[in-house]
């Protein structure tokens, strides 16, 4: 017993998604359940309007997808679906190339220029983006890592990262808390904050975060971490990273005395 067939909308959508008006998906389809057709028949098969098949079938001469018989009146048949969809996939990866390489040229056009945005200060609103952003700073670090932080911040994938580096880069983490292990190459030093009375536990929240530093020009700070109240400011800005550095190294020569 066959299987029942997809219906027509499904077909159609499939179809336009592979760069197919309506009209020509409907079109194609009906030549597709005929040896050949006439203009007047593909109308009655297809359901589309008579005024509109023969710009229809020019269309799709013009993408490959049907051939024409010069008799009179004209005959119509549509290439097999597998040379039809091989022919449309091929102009959607011709178009993919295309566009890659137009995009990749603004992209680059950009990356020439960026010196003037470099003195702009992002926001980044909410700790999973924020998270996300200093992935990013640490996944593209060449050399040095700097991190002062609240546990929270740095997620176990960031924690994977930064053991991935340590062999090529040099990494300092200060902080509060650290669970489970890691490589002598990533320096960490865990320091307890400063005992602050139990009214002030909400403050002391809002004061949570950190500064990552990398590679001593790009500088993410990040204030508090509540799930959607935690904000970061992103800068490559020289004055803005020479600020943080400094701030940086207070903190960490303070960690790193013995108790």
């Amino acid at each position: 017993m066959r299987a029942p067939l997809p219906s027509s909308a499904r077909v159609v959508e499939c179809l336009k998604s592979l760069g197919l008006t309506k009209y020509e998906a409907l079109v194609y389809i009906a030549l597709l359940k005929v040896v050949s057709a006439t203009a007047s028949e593909i109308h009655e098969i297809s359901t589309v309007p008579r005024a509109s098949v023969y710009p229809v079938l020019d269309q799709l001469q013009e993408k490959k997808l049907i051939s024409v018989a010069r008799s009179t009146p004209k005959r119509f048949a549509a290439l097999s679906p597998e040379e039809g969809v091989t022919i449309m996939m091929s102009r959607i990866e011709h178009d993919a190339a295309d566009a890659r390489e137009i995009l990749s040229a603004i992209h680059r056009e950009r990356i020439d220029h960026e010196q003037s945005s470099e003195e702009l200060i992002w926001n980044v609103y909410g700790i999973e983006n924020i998270q996300r952003k200093l992935t990013d700073i640490v996944a593209d670090a060449s050399h040095t890592i700097r991190i002062i932080a609240h546990p929270q911040i740095i997620s176990p994938e960031i924690k994977k990262i930064l053991e991935d580096k340590a062999e090529h880069s040099d990494i300092e983490i200060v902080t509060h808390q650290w669970e489970g292990s890691h490589t002598g190459k990533v320096r960490v030093y865990v320091k307890k904050h400063p005992e602050m009375p139990q009214e002030l536990d909400r403050v002391k929240d809002m004061m949570a975060g950190g500064i990552c530093i990398v590679d001593n020009r790009r500088v993410l700070v990040i204030l508090g971490t509540g799930k959607e109240d935690a904000v970061a400011l992103f800068s490559e800005a020289d004055g803005f990273v020479r600020f943080f550095s400094r701030y940086y190294n207070l903190i960490a020569d303070w960690a790193k005395k013995p108790e």
